[in-house]
């Protein structure tokens, strides 16, 4: 249970119920080191799967034009082209005239190919041995069983490219493609998880993201953590004069047509040659709506005739406000989306949730002391946050688990106790399945693999194989004791060591047949080696330790 939940989730009854009477044990030397010892195996919904791709999504601020928008996108796919593992950079910035991809001009997208891990840089890693001179005349062999150079990994390359593409005022997000678009279908999110808070006034809301962002850098693990800038867009706006209207006798329909048209552009219609097809649109030139003073002189035609500037009937005033809106249950929204690399996503929305959660009930407190300046996360009245993302597949495949594997357990024991006529042979049988389970959870603390659904499916599948050996052990003594009656203990004894020798050969071949069927799928490095290898832990680390079954199920039967 330590291995598995670790010793913050496997103590916390103990430390509720003692700071319940005022002791506190998470500040003592023991239990932090405790903590160290036994932090849990991580939460996850599957293994990320190596896409041999990048997708960098860096946002600027709201104010950005679209030549800096430019002239960053270049920038950056230069630095990238510069790393030597990067085949190809391809990015873009913008959308398209649809609905469904509603990228603000900010917003750039680039996938970043890379080359075969072959091809990529070797680096020096250090061994016990590299500083070791009066062994140099060994070195040729130590370095076949351990090498003073590896293949870079692609968490360096990562880290190489965020160093070379950072920019003042250029927020990052790094996921990958395929990746990125699942994330986004499902939550709307540009990276793993992310908070949403939900309000009325998009000033607010912003804020209120600015200070989350603050407090979930402080998260571990967490990485890429940007919140939605939503003011600060420039507009340029008219406020259009009724009664100066009125007195040059121009309606209201015709100022607006003539701002749509004059400085937006309107398609008048469209050129078809051959397959191809072109939209004529019409709109002042560049040179005449280029400066704010000359979006005054844009001229009215009049009920006669004449044609007037647009300044005698309308005020052109410069504005700041939201970029987009995005609104979900009937409230304004705004986002606060973080990626996480070396650490599983729950842990990580678990310690931020906490740490949220305690900032916001100290800002509160606060508040009430009249203490403003120092309330790190003031959340108004009305206004809420929720998480969301990738993770959220994992909780709901945890609550359909939580029924699942109790349900496949028990139709074990209902067929262990109908095939040995016995119902506590199912329980020896289960002790064996235990130990087993014992070691698929070692295993993976040793192999660095968290908890996901591919993990699970690898457990439900080590349960039906593992109480094979039990089965095998346990038929053939309850045979041995109906064909003679022992007298004494020390014959039961003889008996069952006698049943378990001659049943330790098949039991072994069985085993290990098992185990070495595992390991073409265990030992895999190609592309789908991230989500066969989670299945094949659990199994290979359980039959691993079955020779304990092997003494386990013959000294529980003799008792």
């Amino acid at each position: 249970m330590l291995v598995w939940l670790g010793f913050h989730r496997a103590a916390y009854p103990l430390e509720a119920g003692l700071k319940g009477v005022g002791i506190d044990p998470t500040e003592s030397v023991a239990w932090k080191r405790l903590q160290r010892i036994f932090p849990g195996i991580g939460r996850e919904f599957m293994p990320p799967l190596d896409e041999g791709s990048l997708l960098a999504m860096p946002s600027l601020l709201p104010s950005a034009s679209l030549t800096e928008v430019q002239q960053v996108i270049a920038q950056q796919d230069r630095a990238m082209l510069t790393v030597p593992e990067v085949a190809s950079v391809v990015g873009k910035f913008g959308r398209s005239e649809s609905a469904l991809d509603p990228a603000p001009i900010s917003m750039i997208e680039t996938i970043i190919l890379l080359k075969p891990e072959s091809q990529w840089r070797r680096v020096r890693q250090d061994r016990w041995h590299s500083d070791v001179g009066w062994l140099g005349w060994a070195k040729p062999g130590l370095n076949y069983f351990w090498p003073e150079e590896r293949p870079m990994t692609k968490a360096e390359v990562l880290k190489e490219l965020e160093e070379k593409t950072a920019i003042p005022g250029v927020l990052p997000t790094w996921l990958q493609p395929i990746q990125t678009r699942i994330v986004m279908l499902q939550s709307g999110f540009r990276a793993m998880m992310g908070v949403k808070i939900y309000g009325s006034d998009p000033r607010e809301i912003e804020r209120v993201g600015l200070q989350i962002e603050q407090i979930l850098k402080k998260v571990p693990g967490a990485t890429d953590v940007v919140a939605d800038r939503i003011i600060g867009k420039p507009y340029v706006q008219y406020e259009i004069d009724r009664v100066a209207a009125a007195r040059y006798g121009v309606s209201i329909r015709d100022i607006q047509d003539v701002i749509e048209v004059a400085i937006g552009g309107e398609n008048l219609t469209t050129t078809v040659e051959g397959r191809e097809r072109y939209p004529v649109r019409v709109r002042y030139p560049r040179e005449l709506r280029e400066r704010f003073d000359d979006l005054e002189r844009i001229l009215v035609p009049t009920s006669d005739g004449a044609h007037i500037p647009i300044a005698q009937v309308a005020k052109v005033r410069y504005t700041v406000g939201p970029q987009e809106l995005k609104s979900e249950n009937g409230l304004l929204v705004g986002y606060v989306t973080l990626n996480t690399r070396d650490r599983d996503e729950v842990s990580v929305v678990e310690d931020a949730e906490r740490l949220l959660r305690e900032e916001k009930r100290r800002s509160d407190e606060l508040i009430a002391a009249g203490r403003h300046e120092e309330a790190t996360l003031v959340v108004p009245p009305g206004y809420y946050w929720e998480w969301g993302g990738q993770f959220e597949n994992q909780r709901r495949a945890m609550e359909r688990l939580s029924w699942l594997v109790p349900v496949v357990l028990l139709a074990m024991a209902v067929m262990i106790y109908l095939g040995l006529g016995k119902w506590w042979l199912a329980f020896i049988v289960f002790f064996g399945i235990l130990a087993s389970a014992s070691g698929g959870f070692v295993l993976l603390i040793w192999w660095g693999a968290n908890l996901s659904v591919a993990v699970w499916v690898g457990f439900i599948a080590l349960f039906g194989v593992a109480d094979d050996v039990s089965v095998v052990m346990l038929s053939f003594l309850e045979d041995k004791f109906k064909e003679r009656s022992p007298k004494s203990v020390e014959e039961v004894r003889e008996m069952v060591t006698e049943a378990a020798l001659n049943r330790v050969r098949p039991l072994l071949m069985t085993t290990a047949t098992s185990v070495i069927g595992l390991m073409p799928i265990f030992l895999s490095q190609g592309r789908g080696s991230d989500v066969m290898q989670p299945m094949a832990i659990p199994m290979v680390g359980g039959m691993a330790v079955q020779i304990i079954t092997f003494l386990l199920a013959p000294c529980l039967y003799s008792l």
